[in-house]
């Protein structure tokens, strides 16, 4: 009788705790597991970019959130390719289509994004442009490598012509700290 009621009483209490509401609080402190586990993938390897190249890990981890989607987008899934990173000549390319901001619109454009073997060549050649420039500009991110912290970077990346989505550094800003990427810097 006492086993039955012993039962019967964590069983209630299971119910009680599972029928109490969740606060927005609670919510909104949630981290997906998927996306930490994202950030923890490549947070490493960003460090070791870092020591290579210079540019600040929290930078890198939140270019490639935004520019895969967290790894989940076809250009990253199929391709490696975690920085939309266009490419041409004898480089393995696919030609996708993309949205750009032109003449203040969006419109859709047909281009072709480099394919990499690994998520981590993929990194690798997002620091190497970093470090070494575009081939009519080999200076055109020294800004972002010299930035004293991510926000700093993170406009640089615009005014360095990364992107063209006049929110790009907004967006790179939010993530880091929603997400607290510069603790990785």
């Amino acid at each position: 009788m006492i086993v039955l009621f012993s039962f019967v009483f964590i069983f209630l209490g299971t119910l009680y705790f599972l029928a109490q509401e969740i606060t927005e609080d609670q919510v909104t402190q949630y981290e997906p597991l998927e996306e930490q586990e994202f950030i923890v993938q490549i947070a490493d390897y960003a460090k070791v970019l870092q020591d290579k190249y210079g540019i600040l890990p929290s930078i890198s981890i939140a270019q490639a959130i935004l520019e895969s989607d967290w790894g989940t987008s076809e250009l990253s899934i199929k391709n490696n390719n975690y920085y939309g990173i266009k490419g041409g000549g004898t480089e393995p390319t696919v030609t996708m289509t993309t949205k750009e901001f032109v003449d203040g619109e969006w419109i859709e454009v047909k281009a072709d994004f480099r394919k990499y073997a690994s998520w981590q060549e993929s990194m690798e050649d997002h620091s190497e442009l970093f470090a070494k420039g575009t081939t009519w500009n080999e200076n055109q991110y020294a800004k972002v490598l010299t930035a004293n912290d991510y926000k700093e970077a993170a406009y640089a990346l615009q005014e360095s012509g990364y992107a063209t989505d006049p929110d790009y550094p907004g967006k790179l800003i939010r993530l880091i700290e929603q997400y607290q990427l510069d603790q990785y810097d």
